[in-house]
């Protein structure tokens, strides 16, 4: 008898999903997002053949340019930020599915070329239309692209068309607070419904990220210790080694807390927080991170001012480089109260977590770029080396490097050779480079499929959203009711200001140097 073994590439291989045939409309094509990022995250997929063969998209913008000229640009843009050369043969391909349309976002007219266009798309395709709408303008111009989609009725509550689906992705920052997230919530719920809204978040795209969950629940050794009774408290860090690179107008409009803090670190946090959940279908898992959301201590009035922290870089010198001010940035407000630094300690008020603080922290012209999450574990109840060693005993440590770098390292306590009694700390480490031989897809790749696919568990949900702004929108509120701090407060290629190492100071506690 012959036993054929299956394997298990070819059967993985079945299991995965074709795209259908789909339209993707990206409004603000001619900005840096879709040159940086969008057209390279789809020209990968198309060289992994993750696209369908009936694909199309369409650059909608002001600026005056025809096919060709979008075609240049992004061009242009796939040889600077691909993460794989161009490939001359594909590109001939996929460059015919590129077109553009030139508009004012205002003008009417312009939406009723675009429904023109899509339905040659539907009839070229021979089938429903899909179409997917992405938002990578300003977001001053969202609430105006939504409404003019809804009047031309190509929205997903309205839209024409017998069968295929409506999809809208959004950037990031949505709302500037908790009212302003919850009126442009509801204005998208006037022109879509809820499950074909796509809130795009980069960081829930990063391989990195997404094995925090895996690593979590698919190792027994880990889960059962992964609570108040061992874990001593979590640092989460977020550090950037440049300044804000000619984004002074909208940093001014948004500073660190909004661009990092309610977003990517509050992400971070519920990854690492959540309650396992009943499925990995997108809604168990956003219900588990909703409930962690809300079980976050509020810190209001005075407690803001114990527990937050807030910087500003001023200049420095960095390997014989000066660094100038932020408040010497163009565009920005040369007495700017305006934070690029922000650490705060946290509580989240549930039967796992009570009484574990959570520090986070996130900054501009730090000493290096790296974002982590370190969980820091409980020292043995019983100390049976501590008068034997010199130094004392440093704890176990689990840290979850994002970028760069990825991996894991485990902190663990040794012997060291000898008569003598003595421990030394040393790293059980996995990096992604070396395990895996290979070059993970881009945050965007991922996200973008995902989209295509209908899959919404690494896109943000409307409550999710709200629950994140009410936390932050507390702390800006005490904030106004404050004297403005005296910024500049950190040299630049340093870890920020001395405030924050206090912040653990009092409890005994140091930040970790990654």
């Amino acid at each position: 008898m012959t036993t054929t073994v299956e394997n298990p590439l070819r059967r993985e291989s079945r299991l995965e999903r074709t795209p259908q045939p789909t339209t993707i409309v990206i409004f603000g094509a001619t900005g840096d997002l879709t040159h940086r990022k969008l057209l390279p995250a789809l020209y990968n997929l198309e060289m992994d053949h993750h696209l369908p063969s009936s694909f199309s998209v369409v650059g909608f913008a002001r600026r005056d340019w025809s096919d060709d000229k979008f075609r240049e640009e992004m061009r242009s843009g796939i040889e600077q930020f691909s993460r794989r050369p161009l490939d001359p043969a594909v590109w001939e391909t996929f460059c015919q599915k590129l077109h553009f349309l030139s508009s004012e976002f205002e003008s009417c007219e312009g939406y009723e070329r675009l429904n023109k266009l899509l339905t040659e798309k539907e009839q070229e395709h021979g089938i429903g239309s899909n179409v997917i709408y992405y938002l990578a303008t300003q977001p001053s111009y969202y609430p105006t692209i939504i409404e003019r989609l809804g009047e031309a009725e190509l929205g997903g509550r309205n839209r024409k068309t017998e069968q295929g689906y409506t999809r809208l992705i959004i950037e990031k920052p949505f709302g500037h607070d908790l009212e302003s997230a919850r009126e442009l919530n509801e204005q998208l719920h006037r022109v879509f419904s809820e499950n074909q809204i796509y809130r795009i978040d980069h960081y829930l795209g990063k391989e990195t990220v997404q094995n925090i969950l895996m690593f979590r629940f698919a190792n027994g050794i880990f889960e059962p210790i992964w609570d108040r009774r061992y874990v001593d408290h979590i640092q989460i860090t977020a550090a950037e080694s440049i300044g804000v690179e000619g984004r002074g107008r909208y940093y001014e409009e948004s500073g660190a807390l909004r661009d990092m803090v309610q977003s990517h670190l509050l992400q971070l946090l519920n990854l690492v927080a959540m309650e396992p959940p009943v499925s990995f279908e997108a809604n168990a898992v956003r219900d588990e991170k909703v409930k962690v959301l809300r079980a976050i201590r509020p810190i209001r009035g005075n407690a803001v001012a114990e527990q937050v922290v807030r910087g500003q870089y001023a200049g420095g010198w960095v390997h014989s480089d000066h660094l100038q001010a932020y408040r010497e940035e163009s565009n920005v407000n040369r007495d700017s109260a305006t934070e690029t630094y922000v650490a705060l300690k946290l509580f989240i008020d549930n039967w796992r977590w009570q009484g574990v603080p959570f520090y986070m922290r996130t900054g501009k012209e730090l000493t290096k770029r790296v974002t982590e999450i370190a969980i820091q574990f409980k020292q043995p109840p019983h100390m049976l080396f501590g008068s034997e060693v010199q130094g004392g005993l440093e704890p176990n440590v689990l840290a979850l490097r994002i970028q760069p770098d990825e991996g894991i390292s485990l902190k663990v306590l040794v012997k060291t050779p000898g008569t003598r009694t003595s421990l030394r700390p040393v790293k059980m480490e996995f990096l992604y480079g070396t395990s895996f031989g290979t070059e993970p897809p881009e945050a965007y790749e991922r996200l973008l499929l995902d989209c295509l696919l209908g899959d919404s568990t690494l896109f943000t949900r409307s409550d999710e959203v709200e629950a994140s702004w009410a936390f932050i929108t507390d702390i800006l509120d005490a904030w106004e009711q404050m004297p403005p701090p005296d910024f500049p407060n950190y040299e630049s290629g340093t870890w920020g200001p001395r405030e924050a190492d206090r912040l653990l100071y009092r409890d005994g506690r140091e930040w970790r140097w990654p």
